[in-house]
């Protein structure tokens, strides 16, 4: 009889370690939800990056119809980017007082009512303003749902569910273009921005009627502890180093995406092909979340974030030599993309993580300042990407130096960061 109480004993003890461990702030519910359905943080982190390119086929005959040169078109992508960054500093620091789902909601109804304005702007300046407040309300949910992931999960379970959001992150600004297409072809260019409205308003119902609440909030915006926080972040090695290690792996493909056209172009090639291969990459980073969600709890997060990042430097290096020797074809270009995204599908996720799990006790503005570094990276990729002459060129270079910069920053990242050594020397 005395031996079953320390059979009890040890039967029950390996079970806890596998409920998951929880954010300081979500600790201090009795009744921390769960994380929230995967579907409705794929939906509000898809208005946000979806946006960002589906109005770029629709630019020339929306500059016709509203008397605008190119030029001034171009505003509406390059100011929507600019809102999707600053947005995110806005929306971590509110979740943390508020609450993730009174700011979501928030940021879709900006993001709605902005797109009803943008859908019958009848200037062009209404148009570029409509476009940064879209912006800066669809990023609600590219800031807030990795946060609500992190709330509720531990470190190795929400790099599960974060390289699923990474991916959307990537392939929304890829599969945009093609959507765009299709719209402004059938139902005019209009279509589009009314599109992206509805989508808005179906969010924003989603989120009022089923997302659950997955942070305690203080309740009040303390601007003083808010500069604290960001203070903290911005000297923090291994959040800096994390944060734009975990940019240049991401979304530096987007100098790819938004050079593939003019690629073609200048090889001769179908550009109606772009849509084809632009898909490959989407499947490559898939691929990547795979492996990752496969082998993150056998193989540990450092490590395979380090090996992902090295594939990626070497998928650049690849292109830029295919470049240099006059091999480029959209063969092997493709090849060497595959390469670099099979790499950002692997790196993202892990990345993010650790980043955020920095210091838990500021989640939201790590997120939020996290996400506006990856946008802001993008969004310089992308500029880099549209000088000189030689798109293909110009296009592999940037990639080139994105992967050196990621590789270096997010080395720095672990450096300083105690926690992710300890886990890595307990493998």
């Amino acid at each position: 009889m005395g031996i079953h109480p320390c059979v009890h004993l040890f039967e029950e003890t390996p079970i806890r370690p596998r409920r998951p461990s929880r954010s300081l702030a979500a600790q201090r519910y009795d009744d921390a939800p769960e994380t929230p359905a995967l579907w409705m943080l794929v939906l509000i982190t898809l208005a946000g990056t979806l946006a960002m390119h589906i109005f770029v086929p629709a630019l020339p005959v929306a500059g016709e119809a509203l008397m605008a040169d190119s030029g001034i078109m171009q505003l509406t992508i390059s100011l929507y980017i600019l809102g999707l960054a600053i947005g995110q500093l806005f929306y971590g620091p509110l979740s943390d007082a508020l609450g993730r789902r009174p700011a979501l909601m928030l940021g879709m109804v900006i993001y709605t009512a902005a797109g009803l304005v943008a859908w019958q702007a009848q200037t062009v300046e209404t148009l570029i303003a409509a476009r940064f407040f879209q912006a800066f309300g669809g990023c609600a949910g590219l800031a807030l749902g990795r946060a609500m992931i992190r709330d509720t999960a531990a470190p190795d379970r929400a790099v599960q569910t974060l390289s699923v959001l990474n991916l959307v992150v990537a392939i929304g600004p890829a599969l945009a273009p093609l959507v765009g297409t299709v719209l402004a072809d059938v139902l005019g260019w209009r279509s589009i921005l009314l599109a992206l409205c509805v989508m808005g308003l179906g969010n924003l119902l989603f989120v009022w009627r089923w997302l659950p609440e997955t942070a305690r909030p203080s309740g009040r915006i303390d601007t003083h502890v808010l500069a604290i926080e960001y203070r903290t972040l911005l000297r923090s090695p291994a959040f800096i180093g994390y944060a734009v290690g975990g940019g240049c792996v991401t979304t530096a493909m987007f100098a790819f995406v938004a050079s593939a056209p003019f690629i073609f172009e200048q090889l001769d090639a179908p550009t109606n092909h772009v849509a084809f291969y632009l898909s490959l990459l989407i499947l490559s980073i898939s691929l990547g979340n795979l492996v990752t969600n496969r082998t993150i709890q056998r193989v540990g997060m450092v490590r395979l974030m380090l090996t992902a990042s090295w594939l990626s430097l070497v998928g650049s290096c690849a292109m830029v030599v295919i470049v240099l020797a006059g091999w480029a074809s959209p063969v092997t270009l493709e090849a060497a993309m595959l390469l670099f995204t099979f790499g950002v599908g692997m790196t993202g996720p892990t990345a993010l993580t650790l980043a955020v799990g920095v210091n838990p006790r500021v989640i939201g503005s790590a997120a939020g300042l996290y996400g506006f570094s990856q946008m802001a990276i993008g969004a310089l990729c992308t500029t880099l990407a549209g000088l000189g002459t030689n798109p293909a060129l110009a296009a592999a270079s940037v990639l080139l130096v994105a992967a050196l910069i990621g590789q270096l920053a997010l080395r720095t990242g672990l450096r300083f960061d105690a926690n992710a050594r300890g886990s890595a020397a307990g493998r």
